[in-house]
């Protein structure tokens, strides 16, 4: 294959231009008033597609997608809340519970608030509270042998995002106990193979403010013979209803909350600047095989934006005064806001990076973490690399960028357009350094030059967010190359 390899590249305002003449020439009167928004997103070519003569055969693989679908959970906020769960799992006709947790959280008022309204409506329940803080696929699949011979008919997870996402992967496969574990998860590590018919019931009570897994399909969890972490995603996924208490982030230490609201950040960041959906390859043949990262989507944009905004504000009150329970109850409402944000638009370089940068861990125990295993959450494992990651994208989409940089209270009024991946790096580094305790770069994980090769293997498999990232290529080795720079740069900011 000759000439320069194919690179993803947000619009010219030129090529906006024209898609948008096109658009009022064929589709709409003159006075159209959705196009008087220069932000709306057009998908380029729908028009001409319509008219295009259908003699040469179409590459489906090579089609771009033309539409964008919105899915999220049943989302209930508010304090006290959870007190709720018990009506909440009679009104869904649930007899038999299998209530899912960890060690610590078994002991807090959210499972005492549990147990009581479980109780008080006389449904069955057992409890699995085993889970593992940043799960194996070990881990896994001893929860998914306790689950599967309960035969329950509703799910209850209460914990941070590790706990939530076991608590679906048990869901998933007790509903289809004759499935291989590899069935589901995301290719290449595994078959990739979609979930092919309903779940049962789950309710999530998140007692972190960070995930947002209560309103997406994504499960993730380490798979430790490839060195890697990777998962499943799949709308059927979703908990029916999440049940967000400001409440119950009270008692997350101050370092959880940093981590947390870490991901928060880069969910915000990465699905803000993602590809558009329409850029997206290829289009499915059938809407179920659709994936729930789309690309960026002007609702998903509203979801993202604002959650930035939150967490600038509110994450480094969060994380300095264990009693502002304003900050914290607003980091709850940006996590799941990001939740909403990032499950339909995705994430890209940032988490994707840190799959293999959490599961090469050369000895890295985060501050603050009260856990026998030596664990980088995964918040810190994505914003490590984000000062690196957000100027090798600048170039994608400038506006967005900056857009991006001014959440962070940045004067773009006079910047160039040309360095916008460079002010928001700036901004990002900053920011992290004044929310203290958060390693500097890689090196300070533990992590050294020699490393870099390993990383760069452990990030190539991760195509489900990475075909989401701006300016990255689509020829492998020129990819390598480029991810293997972006590892370099990561090592200090």
């Amino acid at each position: 294959m000759s000439g320069a390899p194919a690179i993803r590249l947000a619009r010219t305002a030129a090529q906006r231009s024209h898609s948008l003449l096109k658009a009022i020439q064929f589709g709409h009167p003159p006075t159209c008033p959705c196009h008087s928004n220069p932000n709306h997103h057009h998908a380029p070519g729908t028009f001409s597609a319509a008219r295009r003569a259908m003699a040469t055969p179409i590459d489906h693989s090579r089609q771009k997608e033309y539409a964008f679908e919105m899915a999220a959970s049943s989302i209930r906020f508010g304090p006290g809340c959870t007190k709720e769960v018990g009506m909440d799992m009679k009104n869904l006709g649930a007899k038999r519970v299998c209530v899912v947790t960890d060690l610590n959280v078994s002991k807090l008022d959210a499972m005492k608030q549990v147990h009581e309204g479980l109780g008080k409506e006389g449904i069955e329940y057992t409890v699995y509270d085993k889970c593992r803080t940043e799960p194996k696929d070990s881990s896994i699949k001893d929860a998914i042998d306790f689950a599967k011979p309960y035969q329950a008919d509703a799910f209850l997870a209460v914990g941070g995002g590790s706990v939530i996402d076991t608590a679906k992967l048990m869901n998933l496969y007790s509903s289809f106990p004759d499935a291989e574990f590899l069935d589901f998860v995301n290719a290449p590590l595994g078959k990739g193979m979609p979930i092919p018919g309903k779940l049962k019931p789950l309710v999530a009570v998140p007692t972190t403010a960070g995930t947002g897994s209560e309103t997406t399909g994504t499960a993730i969890f380490d798979l430790v013979e490839k060195k890697a972490k990777t998962g499943i995603a799949h709308r059927n996924l979703k908990p029916t209803l999440g049940i967000c208490d400001p409440l119950n982030t009270r008692t997350m230490p101050s370092a959880v909350h940093s981590s947390s609201g870490l991901d928060v950040l880069c969910h915000s960041l990465e699905s803000w600047t993602a590809i558009p959906y329409y850029e997206r390859t290829p289009r499915p043949e059938n809407p179920l095989n659709r994936p729930a990262y789309q690309g960026a989507n002007p609702i998903s944009d509203i979801f993202s934006l604002k959650a930035l905004h939150s967490t600038v504000k509110y994450l480094p009150r969060a994380v300095k005064d264990p009693e502002d329970f304003e900050a914290q109850s607003e980091m709850l409402l940006a996590a799941t806001l990001a939740g909403v944000g990032f499950g339909n638009a995705g994430v890209h370089l940032c988490h994707g990076m840190s799959y293999p940068i959490s599961g090469q861990n050369p000895g890295y125990k985060h501050p603050g973490y009260v856990t026998d295993n030596i664990i980088i959450p995964h918040g810190v494992s994505v914003a490590v690399t984000a000062p690196a990651v957000f100027r090798f994208t600048g170039a994608s989409n400038p506006d967005r960028h900056l857009a991006a940089a001014e959440a962070f209270g940045v004067d773009v009024s006079q910047v160039k357009k040309e360095s916008a991946g460079e002010v928001l790096s700036e901004a990002l580094a900053e920011f992290l350094i004044k929310l203290g305790d958060q390693p500097r770069g890689l090196k300070q994980l533990g992590f050294k030059n020699e490393h870099i090769d390993e990383l760069v293997e452990g990030t190539i498999p991760q195509r489900r967010v990475l075909m989401l990232a701006p300016n990255l290529a689509e020829e492998v080795n020129e990819e390598r190359q480029q991810l293997r720079g972006l590892f370099e740069e990561a090592m200090q900011y």
